[in-house]
């Protein structure tokens, strides 16, 4: 299974969206940006979107929630430390109040990795990444590790304008 993501204004991501009610698309709003994930075992609708292969997942995406995407951009030696260690996130994610899903996805033309995770609230997340902050210090040098530094990009699956 691929999951595919594209980006763009919120309404030209929610008329995408709208022209395919069969599909397993999702808008996601965040601050200046909003993007689409789309999950399928096909080609995506998307004109040009990034690919990631689906490399662990646990729930399902709801149509209201929060949404945490972590990238992680890893060097070539990096790369099958991380997939060792992170995809087995599941365990410990599913116990967590307000987990709704996770995607751990390694990308097909790209060195960045992303954990997306859907949470019931920012609330939820907060808590949940407060204490399990994902450290990825103690698993690599980190010049050798990231090609650069990772970072979080928050999501919301309403549009805050509407």
């Amino acid at each position: 299974m691929n999951l595919y993501i594209t980006s763009g204004t919120p309404e030209f991501m929610e008329s995408i969206k709208k022209k395919h009610p069969h599909e397993q698309i999702y808008a996601l709003h965040g601050i200046g940006n909003s993007v689409l994930i789309h999950e399928t075992d096909k080609k995506s609708v998307f004109q040009a979107p990034r690919k990631y292969e689906i490399i662990e997942a646990s729930g399902q995406f709801s149509k209201k929630g929060y949404f945490a995407i972590q990238n992680i951009p890893l060097s070539d030696e990096g790369k099958p430390i991380f997939e060792y260690k992170y995809t087995n996130l599941s365990p410990t994610l599913e116990s967590e109040p307000g987990f709704i899903a996770l995607r751990v996805l390694k990308p097909i033309k790209s060195d960045t990795y992303i954990i997306l995770t859907e949470w019931s609230g920012p609330n939820s997340y907060e808590v949940w990444a407060k204490s399990h902050q994902m450290n990825f210090d103690d698993i690599a040098d980190k010049q050798q590790f990231f090609t650069s530094a990772p970072y979080v990009s928050t999501y919301s699956s309403t549009n805050e304008e509407d």
